[in-house]
């Protein structure tokens, strides 16, 4: 027997289309029913790769006595927070404000008819234990306060719903924009610096890509230099630790201590596509080549085991395996002994800490980098390259070894947004370390969005098994439209210029308010919901106002089109009264007004082809993260003005900063030097 879920294409519903429990999927034939049967709806919101949700559904929603109760006194609506974030940033919000807690997955509220929430939490066990109510003992208690307290639950609904109103930010008059916030946010990001481990914060610590790529970059455009020094070492540290994975490549969601030791192992695409991007950079900035390896980790993995055959990126791994969280990922001594000769097991042990007691529920031991290999070298009174030979033959046993075993579950959805983070992250990681297989990795995925998500100019969310639908949201236009420029540096296509331009018209058309400025997370047409927000903060993924303004200010410079400049300028001018308050949690409007004050360089290379490749491997092992180098070689027809410049024999560079121009350039040092008296504005 299955329930409705059983049609739907997100891998998350459809692990529950056994369930007793009568799901709905959200829509309109669950609202008409929890308005005509005057039910109260139970709505449960979690993702595939998450751990407490699978214990959840394990304990509550597969018991035929549980699914008797919801069944009985709600209409049981779930629903994918990774195919509807709208609704997720809507519920989550809801909750912290009914709760005064932070929020999370599994996400449980109990609504209205009118889908206004006036209950809720987050997991709840079937039993009653860890300071909180069995669940069959919770549904009875709503549905009796639904059913007793209707005057009570309306006057909450109408203040809850005020406060969401109140939550959209306004436009203030201010005197102007400046780089005031950018110092500050560097301070408060030194402040929550841990220098033992890197990162910031304690325990949970997340990797926050936007904060280590916002030090970089304030850095090397006349910022404080210890910012540099701060994204560096973090990612050092977690290189090192079990959040990395140290065998195949890729990083998990974050650590559940401070150490970067032990993660929570779901693996999610939109980590992975920005952290690629700064080991990119790490290795440009230091030319170390333990940062390149650490790329080279995550570029072979997001190949290997995320990419469709029809070129789209899956969506992410579990945390468990064979029901046990880790299980796929952790070893015993014994285990990885029987695997190696003597000496491959000498320096793997101290190198990966499995010669110390058990890190992982006392039992398991999940790898890390427990010394570095120069110390263990020095211990064993080896070779350093011998000792590197001995730890790769060791790590490729292990890793075909560990292949063998039972594997997570893999959520094979394609989403637009994850997949533009991680087509930026291809092929930034492509052009920069010369990695020809990763550029073309990347365009595929952006070729099938482009094929089977674009339909009728306009983006379609989600696509599994070949059915693509979902309204797009802002993150969706706005990180696609930020992935087609970094490609277009990668390789000059005209086809992604055109859809670049097609993204940013819709994000104009659709999704910005023209009167006090932003960008709401729904379109003009959307389904209409409680709320519509217009979210400015940076969550797991960078804030989509950010990066829409971002994108929108590059194309902007890039086409020398006003309307783009503009509806950036409109952005940044509604959240910088919050940037100059809160500005760390803002990291992505800051990279907007980095480059509002310092324009972006825009270097056109023009040349017959392959005349500018030797051009381009000298400007490529410079860090300049404003400044956009597009190589066009050979004909194009019908490109805009600005890139329409003459080429003949060998090659001519173009230099642009705002609305200044400099002469061509025939010289490749005299670029250079170009270059880096435009970064520094």
């Amino acid at each position: 027997m299955s329930n409705r879920l059983a049609q739907e294409t997100s891998p998350y519903l459809q692990q529950h289309a056994g369930n007793p429990v009568d799901w709905f999927p959200w829509g309109d034939e669950a609202l008409r029913c929890a308005r005509e049967q005057d039910k109260p709806i139970l709505l449960s919101i979690g993702y595939s790769a998450c751990h407490w949700c699978h214990v959840m559904a394990n304990e509550s929603f597969e018991d035929a006595g549980v699914a008797a109760v919801m069944n009985r006194l709600f209409i049981n609506i779930k629903v994918d927070r990774e195919e509807r974030p709208d609704l997720d940033q809507i519920y989550q919000t809801a909750h912290a404000m009914l709760t005064q807690r932070s929020g999370g997955w599994p996400l449980t509220l109990f609504l209205t008819p009118d889908q206004t929430p006036f209950f809720g939490g987050t997991y709840f066990p079937r039993e009653a234990r860890y300071n909180l109510p069995g669940f069959v003992q919770l549904l009875e208690h709503v549905a009796e306060i639904y059913r007793t307290r209707r005057d009570d639950i309306s006057r909450q609904n109408a203040s809850l719903l005020h406060a969401f109103g109140a939550m959209l930010p306004k436009p203030e008059d201010h005197a102007g924009f400046g780089r005031t916030p950018l110092d500050n946010a560097c301070g408060e990001l030194q402040q929550a610096y841990d220098p033992v481990y890197g990162g910031f914060g304690d325990a949970p610590k997340f990797p926050q890509p936007a904060g280590l790529e916002f030090l970089s970059r304030h850095a090397a455009r006349g910022g404080d230099p210890d910012a540099r020094s701060m994204a560096l070492y973090t990612l050092r540290k977690m290189a090192d630790g079990g959040i990395h994975d140290q065998l195949g490549g890729g990083f998990c969601r974050y650590s559940v201590d401070e150490r970067w030791a032990i993660p929570h192992f779901e693996k999610m695409l939109y980590d992975n596509g920005p952290l690629l991007a700064l080991y990119t950079d790490a290795t440009v900035l230091t030319g170390e080549a333990s940062f390149r390896r650490v790329a080279q980790g995550i570029a072979g993995w997001v190949m290997r085991e995320m990419q469709s055959p029809q070129g789209g990126y899956y969506s992410s791994l579990d945390a468990d395996s064979e029901h046990e969280e880790g299980k796929f990922y952790v070893w015993a001594p014994e285990q990885a002994a029987g695997l190696l000769n003597a000496e491959e097991y000498a320096i793997a042990a101290a190198y990966y800490g499995l010669d110390q007691p058990p890190n992982f529920e006392n039992r398991h031991w999940n790898l890390l980098v427990a010394q570095p290999l120069e110390a263990i070298a020095q211990a064993r009174a080896l070779p350093p390259e011998q000792v590197e030979q001995q730890l790769a033959s060791a790590q490729q046993k292990l890793y075909a070894a560990r292949a063998s075993r039972v594997r997570p579950g893999r959520d094979e959805k394609i989403l637009v947004s994850w997949n533009a983070l991680m087509i930026k992250g291809m092929a930034h990681a492509g052009r920069m370390l010369d990695e020809p297989e990763w550029i073309a990795s990347a365009q595929r995925a952006a070729d099938f969005i482009r094929a089977a998500m674009w339909r009728n100019g306009r983006l379609l969310a989600t696509c599994k098994d070949g059915k693509a639908h979902l309204n797009a949201y802002l993150d969706d236009y706005a990180f696609m439209l930020d992935a087609l420029l970094e490609l277009l540096q990668a390789q000059f296509r005209p086809e992604d210029l055109e859809f670049a331009r097609a993204l940013a018209d819709v994000l104009l058309e659709q999704f910005e308010d023209q009167q006090e400025g932003g960008f709401f997370f729904t379109s003009h047409d959307h389904e209409k919901l409680i709320h519509r927000p217009k979210p400015g903060h940076d969550n797991a993924t960078p804030s989509g106002n950010g990066i829409a303004a971002f994108a929108l200010q590059r194309l902007g410079h890039l086409l020398g089109e006003a309307r783009y400049l503009e509806a950036a300028g409109r952005t940044l001018k509604l959240f910088y009264p919050a940037l100059a308050q809160q500005p760390a949690g803002f990291m992505s409007l800051l990279m907007v007004l980095q480059e509002y004050l310092i324009p972006p360089q825009i270097v056109i290379l023009r040349s017959t082809p392959g005349a500018s490749a030797a051009w381009r491997r000298q400007l490529l092992q410079h860090y300049w993260p404003g400044t956009l180098i597009l190589a066009l070689e050979g004909e194009f027809t019908g490109l805009p003005e600005t890139l329409a410049k003459p080429w003949s024999q060998g090659v001519s560079a173009w230099a642009c900063q705002g609305t200044k121009c400099l002469p061509v350039i025939k010289d490749c040092s005299a670029l250079i030097v170009a270059c880096q008296s435009g970064e520094s504005g």
